[in-house]
């Protein structure tokens, strides 16, 4: 994954994060207490002065109760039927390196979202909770190795491996030795 990251993809989630607490009626304050963050801290990502962690993108999505996908692309955007790579919205973490592509970005007439993955080695990230409680996920390792923790079961993953589960509790990402590892995350939304 060595394209340049969609620059206005901070500007659409700001105005996408500030929209939705809106609808729900939420005051910052509240946005802060659902998800655990500052209130300046949900202020600051709200105006794009400040690109969000994986982690604080986790807890937003929990509070939110949308998968990151559905965070960044709302589901009444139409369904194409080709999604060619130059469309495909790249997003990296600030923080851990963390890349992640929208490879199959969410629809309402679809249920699988599928995202590219790539963590840096020794990468470490840690999600509370699962954006939708329950949702399905299935990780295949396209390289190097993942240590991927599920509440208090741990699975160490290689190239080739595939882990199938329902999110319940917290999960943890974490690369291992030297090599980056590199993953596509298929997750099926429950209608």
């Amino acid at each position: 994954m060595n394209e340049a990251v969609d620059t206005d993809l901070d500007v659409r989630l700001a105005a996408r994060i500030q929209a939705l607490r809106n609808d729900r009626g939420w005051t910052l304050d509240d946005l802060a207490g659902q998800t655990g963050l500052s209130r300046a801290t949900c202020s600051r990502i709200e105006r794009g002065e400040t690109s969000p962690t994986a982690a604080q993108l986790g807890r937003l999505c929990s509070a939110l109760h949308l998968t990151l996908s559905q965070l960044l692309s709302p589901l009444d955007a139409p369904a194409a039927e080709i999604v060619r790579r130059g469309q495909q919205s790249l997003w990296t973490d600030p923080e851990t390196g963390f890349r992640r592509r929208m490879v199959s970005p969410p629809s309402k007439d679809l249920a699988i979202e599928i995202i590219e993955g790539e963590l840096p080695a020794g990468a470490d990230i840690a999600y509370e909770a699962p954006p939708v409680a329950g949702m399905e996920q299935h990780i295949w390792m396209l390289e190097g190795a993942l240590d991927f923790t599920h509440g208090d079961k741990a699975h160490h993953l290689e190239a080739g491996d595939c882990l199938r589960l329902h999110l319940w509790g917290r999960t943890r990402f974490r690369v291992p030795g030297t090599e980056p590892a590199h993953y596509l995350v298929a997750i099926a939304r429950r209608n």
